[in-house]
């Protein structure tokens, strides 16, 4: 940036923030929820496998992440290159969901490729992505700002899936879900776009000593990181938490859309409802949990989130109608939120200033490495449980089913025990020793 060049405000760069998230919401929306895995489940694979094979392609994605993440996010704080790092892997993300166009019936390996390339584009987007939130918010509002963000990043998620829903409903027919897909895409790299434009990344943190190459760098700092966190204890503590309840989490978001079409015969326009209804009670519960963070604090947030999730999956355990399932549906939109938004916010609380990108990959990791065990989990029990109660003689679908809610005990078995370990969390002391050294 040239000394004649025009800083853009700190509300532009704010929006520019909140922008991204109202766009990458949509791939979320779309492609995880409403269309793709309920499209590839069903249409691509079909039966239990397709369930299986979809937390299988889950897993895949988020284990690459996993491994990527620490070291592209120590490379991004020392090199300050969060943004172009940032646009890399958002164009990844775009560029295979568009792809996902060309994924038809019995297309079960290139659905199940282009799938895990573009959740590792976005996921890895995500962490350069809130690796920016200390650039723009300080620590007194960075509870606030984190939620603005999901807020308006689930008001997106509404914005497409309300279009996508009129499209499906106008014109119908595989061609048209499948053209959603090119549609979200585009709808993802417009709303991107400003924060390339608009946003000011910090500089680098320092400059690479001679005869230290850049490549070794980021394995020192990551065992540097490893030492950090023992010492930062209170960090640590929290991402065991988060490692055990994220799972809970990314398992319902994952099979959400399979889940209503196994245990409601939902179709392709009662799911987009479902979760256009989802995604607008998170708009609430993400300001809500926002303003209970800067007051009673992050993990008085999180345990009040997670007790609504845990809530909202007990009652889709034993709950048996359609109707009921929209219910269940907008107590956990409102709860979820919380509990993503709260947890990113609780990062930058609790790691060191100039190495935000190095704690936030971290973050990734404990993310990714339970996204990866968590949906493979509950696909491995959902397929394996159908085919012991087909045994037992149950018809496919009654087997299915019951397959289905087997694996449901599983998510609540994740949130209740990230719960109990957070109430080990001490967040004072981890906000005051993240101050001081």
């Amino acid at each position: 940036m040239t000394p004649t060049t025009p800083v853009p405000s700190r509300k532009k760069q704010r929006w520019s923030w909140y922008l991204y998230d109202f766009g990458n919401s949509a791939y979320a929306a779309v492609v995880l929820l409403a269309v793709y895995s309920a499209y590839f489940k069903s249409e691509v694979v079909g039966g239990a496998r397709g369930s299986f094979l979809w937390g299988i392609s889950v897993g895949i994605a988020m284990l690459v992440v996993a491994l990527l993440s620490p070291i592209l996010g120590s490379l991004a704080d020392y090199a300050g290159t969060k943004k172009r790092l940032l646009f890399f892997y958002t164009a990844m993300a775009c560029v295979f969901t568009a792809c996902l166009f060309f994924v038809t019936k019995g297309a079960v390996v290139a659905g199940m490729a282009l799938f895990i390339l573009a959740e590792i584009g976005y996921r890895s987007a995500q962490v350069f992505y809130n690796s920016l939130l200390p650039e723009i918010a300080s620590e007194a509002e960075i509870g606030r700002v984190s939620g603005n963000g999901w807020a308006i990043g689930s008001a997106g998620g509404v914005v497409c899936l309300v279009i996508v829903l009129a499209l499906i409903q106008l014109i119908g027919g595989g061609l048209t879900i499948r053209l959603t897909l090119v549609f979200t895409a585009v709808y993802f790299a417009v709303f991107s776009a400003p924060i390339f434009l608009w946003l000011r990344e910090r500089p680098a943190v320092g400059s690479l000593p001679k005869g230290r190459s850049l490549l070794l760098l980021p394995f020192k700092r990551i065992a540097e990181t490893m030492r950090a966190i023992r010492t930062y204890r209170e960090f640590g503590k929290f991402i065991i938490a988060f490692l055990v309840y994220n799972d809970g989490i990314l398992m319902t978001l994952s099979f959400a859309a399979i889940m209503g079409t196994v245990l409601f015969g939902m179709e392709q326009k009662e799911l987009i409802l479902f979760m256009i209804l989802v995604q607008i009670t998170s708009v609430p519960g993400a300001f809500v949990m926002g303003w209970v963070t800067d007051r009673l604090g992050a993990r008085a947030s999180l345990l009040i989130s997670l007790a609504g999730m845990l809530g909202a999956v007990m009652w889709l355990y034993f709950n048996r109608s359609a109707t009921g399932f929209y219910m269940i549906g907008a107590l956990a939109g409102f709860a979820l939120t919380g509990v993503q938004s709260v947890s990113r916010a609780m990062v930058g609380l609790l790691a060191p200033a100039g190495r935000s990108a190095e704690f936030y990959g971290f973050f990734a990791v404990a993310g990714r490495t339970s996204s990866f065990i968590g949906p493979t989990v509950f696909g491995i029990i959902a397929a394996r449980m159908a085919v012991v109660f087909q045994n037992r003689g149950l018809l496919d679908l009654a087997a299915e089913q019951a397959g289905q809610r087997a694996a449901i005990l599983s998510i609540a078995a994740f949130l209740l025990v990230g719960t109990l370990l957070l109430l080990l969390v001490n967040e004072r002391a981890g906000r005051a020793a993240a101050s001081t050294r």
